[in-house]
Formats: C-alpha cells, structure tokens, sequence
C-alpha cells in the first residue's frame, strides 16, 4: 500500500538526458512536489530543479538508486518508488538524502543484494517512515535492512516471506509506533521480540499462521489485528501496568472459546467473528475440539472465566461461530455495548439464567440474522430498551397480532427460556426500535396491527414466499414508516393491501405476480419505486402519487404498448 499524499497542481514536461528520456516523459511538478507516476522511468530522472521535497516515481521500471543518477536531492522528505523493478540501492545515494524521513519501497525485489542493500540503510539515520512490503524478504533479511533505524516510527513489512520473528529485530527501533507484519507466513514470535518497543501502538499480524497467543504483555498497544491466523488459544498476563488497548480483532481464527482477556483494559470494540466458540457461559468446559496441547494450558482450569473487564465495550462481533444460546448473563456486565452481531451462529433460543427482571442491556444494534430462532419473548425485547435497529432475517420468527393494549407484555416472563407453547414474537409496543428486517422469516401471514406502537423508519418483509398482508397489518406505522421491501414474495395484489403510508419514500416491490399496483400508494411520496419482475401491464393513473419520484425501475413487466399514457406522467 503506497498512498500518493499529495496533489499536484500543474503539469510539466520533465528535463532530462536522451538516455533516461522515459517514452512518456511527463511528470507533474510544482516547486516543491514532483510526481512521475507511471510514466515508464527506468532510472533516476535528472534535473528536477532544486528545493524538491516530495517525490514520487511509483509504477515505473526503475531498478537500482545510485549515487550518480541523484544529483541535487539534498532537500528531499518524502520518496516514493513502489512499484517498480528496485533491486540495488547504494549507499552514495542515501548519502545524498539528509533530511528524508519517508521512504515507500514496497513491491519491488529487494530480496536481491539485501546485504549492500541493508549496509547502505544504515546511512538513514533520520527515517521516520519506511515500507518494504511485497519485496519477498525473509525473517533474517527484514532484520537487516532495520537494523540501524534508531528514528523508525512507522514500519511496513506485510506481504514478505517472514516466518518469525526474531528476538532482536527491534532493538534499534524503540520509537516505532505502527507496525504492519500481516500477510506473511509468521509461526513464531521469538520471547523478548516486542520487549524493545514501549512506543507501538498499532500492531497488525493478520494473515499470518500463528497458532497461540499466550502471555500477551503489550500493555501500550491501541490496535491489534490477529485476523486469518489459526489461533486456538489467546490469553494474556495480569499485572500493574493497565491495558490501553482499544481494538482488538481476533476474527477467521480457530477459537474454541472466548479469550482470556486482562481485567484491566480500555477495550471498545472486540471482534471474534467467524471462529468455532460454542459457549460464553462462565463454567462452560471447552469443547473436546481442543486439538493443540500446549504447556500454557496447564496452568488454566479449563473453564471460561468470568468477564469482568468488558465494561468499556461498545462493538462486539461474534457472528460465525457455533453459538447455540443467547445468554443474557454474559452481556450483562457489558455496560457500554452499544452494536452486538450473533448473526450466522445456531441460535435456538434465550437463555435468560437467574437474571433479574429488572436487567437491561444498552444495547441499540442488534444483529440476529442467519440462525434457527423460532420465538423471541418478551421479556428479551423489554430487556432491551436501547434497541433501535435489529436485524432477524434467515430465521422462523412469526409476528404476533397486537392486542390494541399491553396485553402480552410479558408474555413468557417468569420463564428462563421461551415457553414451549409460545408460537409468535411480539413486535409491538417498542418504542425505540427504528429499523427492523424479517427478512427470510417463511412468514406467510402477517397479523393484524402486528407493529403497533412501535415506530419503525424501514422494515424488511422480504424473501417471505407468498407473504398475505391483510388489511390492517402494517396499522401503526401511517406516520413513521419511511422505507418498506416486499421483495420476492410472490405476492399478487390481493394479499398486498398497504394502508395510507403518509411517510414512505422508498418501496421494493420487485419479484411478486402484481398486475395491479396497491392502491394506499396514492396517500405516500414515493422518492424511489422498485416494481421490476411482476405482471404489470400498466400502472394507469399515477399523477397523483408520482411527483416526488426520483428513481423507478420497471424492467421484466409484460408492459402493454397501448397503454404507454403514464410514461408522459
């Protein structure tokens, strides 16, 4: 990843001599940056004018960075040579560049000559910004080439070849603060190897093949990424010094059960998706999946402890894992979590535990899609007071019919679980809730008033095959509701009976047998109108409704050329 931080504001032809005249030879320039991206450069370009600062010659064939082809750089900051052919830098050249402090060398071969490639690095005394990603180095190389770097702040080694890390790669770089490592071939982190670095703060191993984290001490680190590793275990240390850590992404590993995490930490978003954790509950054993023996768990008791520490957590995803329960009792100490994902576990059902009637989650995003929930009771809503957006879609939830009252609003409330002869879920009297997709739900019939009182923006019905809307069963949401999708039900016009939406401005009706538009859209002002795929042949008068229409789409209807009329409207 090489980023062009500047723009350039004139185009100038570049000067220079008839053998290293590129064939495109046009460079941007202004007085102090000069970018000649892509121009088909295969040395050094001469002549540049002095007081440049900032330089880039990505996307070239440049190959090698000699002292004789660097005349007049000695104000140069900023160098950026990715992407091209570079296998030899010498060391009169860096000598020739006092004050750079950012050098992009990434996707090159620098894996060639590293060792006079390396010498000649150690002239970079005042570099503060260094990427040697994509060059194919090994772990030894890597190691080389910063070996003398005491001013290094920001280091991009990812896309190389490393499978180590060695325990004194850091040594002469105490002050690196970012540090990408992700997509090599890393299997073991040497002890001591981190112990220099008492400045870094975000560390990215992600796409790696680390199989255990154990000890983990870096107390000043802000950001981690372990994603697309094998990690089975991940724990680490308790001691005086609290964990500043703020993101920490240990998602697409083999994880087996939530991790050992330090009671003391500033944590706010925890990402553990797609691994195979099956339980959050305290006490739970870890499954006999548990495949790799390592010394480190000896000294566990093998039972998930509790998580006391997670009450800065805003963002928790734990989607794609095996998840068989909802378990209010784990959430409960997550006092600030504001977004939670479940989706694409094997939810069943709630477990509700020994919670009390009183508890409630702060949650407001909720995302339950792709599980086997069959019935959501009430008390999992009221136990939810914060939630305004919650996504359902992929499981077997059928709405209740509201009552016109509170009657069923605790429906199942004196049971730790759903009660067997719960049937539906109420959607009504929830204040809060803005956003809401049952999507998926095989609901054939949506009940009567079935979300009253509870006023949603957008609602996504869609995927229901041969959904039945009757009169009635949108009732409540005239003055509210913003957005609707009923696409691919399969709906013909006597089971879409929409009341007068006074507010809705955005409409999917793609993917059902209509031949008549629903005759409440003459009450709403419609912005956007999705009718493809049904069996109109006209949509007769639309005067009325279609003033404020910005987008419609209408392909895939067997239109009747004779009446065309509403194409002027």
């Amino acid at each position: 990843g090489c980023l062009l931080l500047w723009l350039l504001p004139s185009v100038l032809r570049a000067r220079a001599s008839p053998e290293t005249r590129p064939s495109s030879p046009l460079c941007q320039q202004s007085p102090t940056k000069v970018s000649c991206k892509g121009v088909g450069l295969r040395k050094f370009p001469k002549e540049l004018g002095q007081g440049v600062k900032y330089l880039e010659l990505s996307n070239n064939f440049i190959q090698n960075l000699s002292g004789s082809n660097m005349p007049g750089f000695g104000e140069l900051e900023y160098l950026d040579v990715c992407f091209n052919q570079l296998e030899a830098v010498s060391a009169t050249a860096l000598a020739q560049l006092p004050r750079l402090h950012s050098l992009l060398l990434g996707s090159n071969h620098l894996d060639r000559n590293y060792l006079a490639n390396g010498e000649a690095f150690h002239l970079l005394r005042n570099i503060e910004v260094l990427d040697l990603s994509v060059n194919n180095l090994d772990s030894h190389m890597a190691s080389w080439y910063i070996s003398n770097l005491t001013s290094l702040r920001v280091l991009d080694l990812s896309g190389n070849t490393m499978t180590k890390l060695l325990a004194g790669t850091f040594w002469n770089s105490p002050r690196l603060r970012r540090l990408d490592l992700s997509n090599n071939y890393i299997m073991e982190i040497q002890e001591g190897a981190f112990e220099p670095l008492e400045e870094l703060e975000v560390l990215n191993l992600a796409l790696n093949s680390l199989h255990c984290i154990s000890g983990f001490s870096l107390t000043q680190l802000r950001v981690l990424n372990l994603s697309h590793n094998a990690l089975e275990l991940f724990s680490a240390e308790e001691g005086v010094e609290p964990y500043l850590l703020r993101v920490l992404d240990l998602s697409h590993n083999r994880l087996l059960s939530f991790p050992e995490l330090p009671r003391a930490h500033d944590l706010t978003h925890l990402n553990l998706s797609n691994n195979l954790i099956a339980s959050l509950l305290p006490g739970s054993p870890h499954p006999r999946e548990f495949v790799l023996l390592y010394k480190e768990m000896q000294r566990f008791n093998r039972t998930v402890r509790p998580v006391a520490a997670l009450t800065h957590v805003a963002d928790l995803d734990l989607s794609n894992n095996r998840l068989e329960l909802f378990p209010f009792s784990f959430f409960r100490s997550l006092s600030s979590l504001h977004s939670l994902s479940l989706a694409r576990n094997c939810l069943q059902d709630v477990a509700r535990e020994s919670v009390s009637n009183s508890t409630e989650l702060s949650v407001s995003w909720l995302d339950l899609h792709s599980n086997a929930l069959r019935v959501l009771p009430r008390w999992f809503f009221d136990s939810l007071p914060h939630l305004e957006s919650m996504d359902l879609g992929s499981n077997s939830l059928q709405p209740c019919e509201s009552q016109g009252s509170d009657r069923g609003r605790h429906l199942g409330g004196d049971s730790h679980t759903s009660a067997l002869g719960d049937t539906c879920t109420p959607f009504y009297n929830m204040p809060r809730l803005k956003h809401l997709s049952l999507s998926k739900n095989n609901i054939s019939r949506l009940q009567p008033h079935a979300f009253n009182r509870t006023p949603l923006l957008s609602l996504d019905l869609s995927g229901n095959r041969d959904l039945s809307l009757p009169t009635g069963a949108l009732g409540g949401l005239e003055l509210s509701l913003q957005e609707l999708s009923l696409r691919d039900n399969q709906m013909d016009e006597g089971q879409a009976a929409l009341p007068c939406l006074g507010t809705l401005r955005v409409l999917d009706l793609s993917g059902n047998h209509l031949s008549l538009l629903p005759t409440g859209l003459s009450c709403s002002p419609l912005e956007s109108l999705d009718i493809r795929n049904n069996n109109l042949q006209t949509l007769g008068t639309v005067g009325s409704w279609s003033h404020r229409l910005r987008a419609v789409a209408v392909a895939g209807n067997p239109w009747s050329c004779c009446s065309l009329g509403w194409l002027d409207t």
